[in-house]
């Protein structure tokens, strides 16, 4: 069975690099008729917050990406010290006494004499003398993951084949000094223990995967297959928990977005494919082909945010929005007000702005050279029900009476009926601000 997991870490907020992850191992899992497994990276207890751990799920859940099986890191503890002692046990694993400090001298004499800052296994070679006196010192040893120096291959779903030398890698550090996990070791005893068959990530993850396949051999585990997606950067740089304005919160809270704004977007970006407005995650799941995504970082525009929501939103029914219209404060627009306007909305709470300029009362925008025209286009108002053939009924009654015509007719009209200079179609508007209204506003009458 396909199996694939997103493994957040819950030290700040999910923002549009990491649910993009998430995202496309969902829609891969489900598109192979597989599993999703939501698995929280929380082996640091100083940073890993409950309440970030509450607000993914409440983002994955807005975004539709549902998953099937669940766990905490935190609650696997003895299974992680039972491998750590198997490693142990096996000169896999061993202990450095190497400082902060002394490591950074380290790689800056390397880096000086022009030399890869690779770690140069010098705790394998300290005498008895030596680990008694750093015992002495109360020095706590980190614990390092001994590589083999071959070649780690691997097929990788975007980047095709890979190759990397283990020579030009440090031995990973996989316990801190204080006894806590990295992510290197716990990933892949879960990544073995979950039966996970696609690992699907972000390209700055490709060095980590080098190291992790030679763990994964050590525990005599079949590697599974890797996808390292491109980086979602900005024009100024990469997206991260530290950056701010890309987490999903604020883009629902403050911007506004429909969660298939992003859903849509996300799942195209990184492919030669122009975003889609479908409004079902099914749909995007039809059509979903992992060899689609290329190669090179993809550039994130919200202005491609904002066009997207706008097409969104002009899709939906009615129904669809009736209930969200009564929670944003809106519940007197009807179905009729909603289709005469929503192609016109880049967020939904614009509709209140123009349920204001229809059935409200506005200060209508008037250039004096074109007063004497609006004053007799108001005396040439069509008589009986107005509906959307009025307006084209009342144009040719103007053209032939002021012989004005194009833009230097209906723009005058639109800046006293709406007090702005673009908007939903005229013919749309006119029934719904109504003949009374009308004949005021052209007229410079606040109505």
């Amino acid at each position: 069975m396909v199996r694939t997991r997103f493994a957040p870490s819950p030290t700040g907020l999910l923002h549009v690099g990491n649910v993009r992850t998430a995202l496309i191992n969902w829609l891969f899992s489900k598109s192979q008729n597989g599993e999703f497994f939501l698995r929280i990276d929380d082996t640091d207890p100083e940073r890993s917050k409950e309440e970030y751990t509450d607000q993914l799920k409440k983002d994955l859940a807005w975004l539709g990406i549902n998953w099937d099986l669940y766990a905490h890191q935190k609650d696997r503890s003895n299974r992680y010290e039972e491998i750590r002692q198997d490693l142990i046990a096996r000169g896999l694993l061993y202990p450095c006494y190497e400082t902060k400090e002394e490591l950074d001298i380290k790689r800056k004499i390397q880096l000086g004499q022009g030399k890869p800052p690779i770690y140069d296994r010098a705790s394998l070679k300290l005498s008895a003398d030596k680990l008694k006196q750093y015992e002495l010192e109360g020095r706590k040893p980190h614990y390092r993951f001994k590589l083999e120096e071959r070649a780690v291959e691997w097929e990788d779903m975007v980047r095709g084949h890979v190759k990397y030398e283990s020579m030009s890698m440090s031995d990973p550090i996989l316990i801190r000094g204080d006894g806590s996990w990295t992510y290197m070791l716990c990933s892949v005893i879960d990544d073995i223990d979950f039966k996970i068959s696609h690992i699907i990530r972000g390209d700055d993850h490709v060095n980590n995967t080098a190291i992790h396949i030679q763990i994964f051999d050590a525990l005599g585990a079949k590697p599974p297959i890797f996808a390292h997606l491109p980086r979602i950067t900005t024009k100024d740089a990469e997206i991260s928990k530290r950056t701010g304005g890309f987490d999903i919160k604020t883009l629902k809270e403050e911007k506004e977005l429909e969660a298939m704004t992003i859903v849509n977007f996300l799942a195209k970006i990184g492919t030669s494919e122009a975003a889609t407005s479908y409004l079902s995650n099914l749909d995007l799941v039809k059509e979903f082909d992992i060899n689609k995504f290329h190669k090179s970082p993809t550039n994130y525009d919200e202005g491609d945010l904002i066009r997207i929501n706008h097409r969104i939103i002009a899709e939906y029914s009615f129904a669809d929005v009736q209930n969200r219209l009564k929670e944003i404060g809106a519940p007197q627009i009807d179905e009729n007000f909603w289709n005469s306007i929503k192609h016109n909305l880049e967020i939904l709470s614009d509709i209140k702005i123009w349920h204001q300029i229809c059935c409200q009362g506005i200060e209508p925008s008037i250039n004096i050279e074109d007063q004497d025209f609006l004053k007799e286009a108001s005396e040439h108002l069509p008589e009986g029900e107005w509906n959307n053939e009025t307006w084209n009924e009342w144009v040719d009654i103007l053209k032939e009476k002021t012989g004005r015509k194009g833009k230097n007719l209906f723009m005058p009209i639109r800046k006293a009926l709406t007090a702005l200079e673009f908007g939903p179609e005229l013919k749309f508007l006119l029934p719904l601000i109504g003949k009374e209204k009308v004949k005021s506003r052209l007229n410079g009458i606040k109505a």
